[in-house]
């Protein structure tokens, strides 16, 4: 989907986990999936010392912003600017501006094109992540969110995991 930009959306401050959750409600809401593809709040990972103990912890790189995958039209934008917690869009005026490729690339978000070789029922291993090591059978697949869902089993119990395209490989 070569239409959709990032834009970046002004908040209250502390309300970005929030604003995001209830974006992403309203995706679900309206079905707007295929026209807003990723709501994100950017952390980076950061070494804190408290009580002279080292710590990593996430820390929010933009404090009161949250960034948004989608494409730009009347609904999404007033889905967006009417969700509780945004102050609105950032650009000049009410015009919202898409970032770059490089702001996003200084942001950490890099446009990977990730080559695809399996399919909804090929059977895959997990690379990376808490399900590293898993092997599961590909039961749905989102090009635009360059996701799949496979099935992992959990307490006995068969659960789908939603997983990017690049933290899986097709097993041989």
């Amino acid at each position: 989907m070569s239409d959709a930009k990032w834009y970046v959306v002004h908040t209250y401050s502390g309300y970005e986990n929030k604003v995001k959750a209830n974006i992403e409600k309203a995706i679900e809401n309206r079905h707007l999936e295929d026209q807003i593809l990723e709501v994100r709040v950017p952390l980076e990972e950061v070494t804190e010392l408290r009580n002279g103990v080292q710590k990593v912890v996430q820390r929010k790189m933009l404090p009161g912003y949250v960034m948004i995958h989608m494409i730009m039209n009347d609904d999404t934008w007033y889905v967006v600017r009417n969700t509780r917690g945004v102050t609105g869009f950032v650009g000049p005026g009410s015009k919202p501006v898409p970032l770059d490729d490089s702001e996003m690339e200084n942001l950490g978000i890099r446009r990977d094109d990730v080559v695809v070789d399996f399919g909804v029922g090929d059977t895959v291993t997990v690379l990376s992540g808490a399900w590293e090591g898993t092997v599961g059978v590909v039961q749905s697949m989102n090009e635009q969110k360059k996701s799949l869902s496979i099935n992992v089993e959990l307490f006995g119990r068969e659960t789908p995991v939603e997983l990017g395209f690049s933290e899986v490989k097709k097993m041989d």
